[in-house]
């Protein structure tokens, strides 16, 4: 993955969550983007996303440039995966039909094409014994494992992880996170914004950390999570590491 952001800004209403963000990375399986709530995180990932727009500031992506308009950020959205922490699966659908919908009506494929695809990630997955099933009928682990093969079925040049374990309990993270480190271990491009440390640790090429809508540090693990160089980022790894 190749990233180039280049002062980004963004605001809703009065409050400004996005500051003059820049950030280069080249040759990064792995952005792991970390600090306080409310600090820009998930902004800036629904930014990369094109699901919002900035107010300033440019966005490349593997050498091409993020055009913010209509036509061509529905061009943008087909060709990223992103997971979001409440799962957005629709509740009418069974497991597959979450993964066939976007296939064949956003990407083309003919219905016994995007059955088959559904399927055989599932099975990959091991949920086929769950295809049949509504979200409602579904663990929230299974809920975000189906999410993300959801994300990964349409073949995206870049997988968006957006906070994928916050509404789970453990034992469900776990199996969420045992699935992000397997995507990994793949070398598939992604960002993550977590708030599990040991994880970003574990799976960041890079880290960043966002606060006050700014980045305020960034490099490999060992620097930012084990080295800060910043006292915003020793704050911050103190408060949650705490307990």
């Amino acid at each position: 993955m190749k990233l180039n952001i280049h002062g980004l800004s963004k605001a809703f209403g009065n409050q400004e969550v996005l500051r003059d963000v820049s950030i280069d990375l080249d040759k990064v399986h792995s952005l792991a983007l970390i600090g306080p709530s409310g600090g820009g995180k998930s902004t800036l990932l629904r930014i990369i996303a094109g699901l919002e727009r900035p107010d300033a500031g440019s966005l490349r992506l593997n050498g091409e440039e993020i055009i913010f308009r209509e036509k061509s950020l529905l061009a943008h959205r087909r060709s990223i995966g992103t997971v979001f922490q409440a799962f957005n699966l629709f509740p009418h659908l069974t497991a597959v039909q979450n993964i066939t919908l976007p296939l064949e009506k956003v990407h083309g494929y003919r219905p016994t094409e995007a059955r088959e695809m559904a399927e055989s990630i599932l099975q990959r997955f091991q949920l086929s014994e769950h295809g049949h099933k509504p979200p409602v009928q579904l663990s929230g682990g299974q809920r975000q494992r189906v999410a993300i093969a959801r994300a990964i079925a349409i073949k995206p040049k870049i997988l968006l992880f957006d906070e994928p374990t916050s509404a789970l309990d453990p034992e469900m993270t776990a199996e969420v996170l045992d699935l992000i480190s397997e995507l990994r271990e793949e070398g598939r491009d992604f960002v993550l914004v977590t708030h599990q440390m040991g994880f970003a640790h574990r799976v960041g090429d890079q880290i960043a950390l966002l606060s006050g809508g700014k980045i305020v540090e960034c490099g490999p693990p060992e620097q930012v999570l084990d080295r800060p160089e910043s006292e915003v980022t020793r704050s911050f790894l103190h408060k949650v590491m705490k307990y």
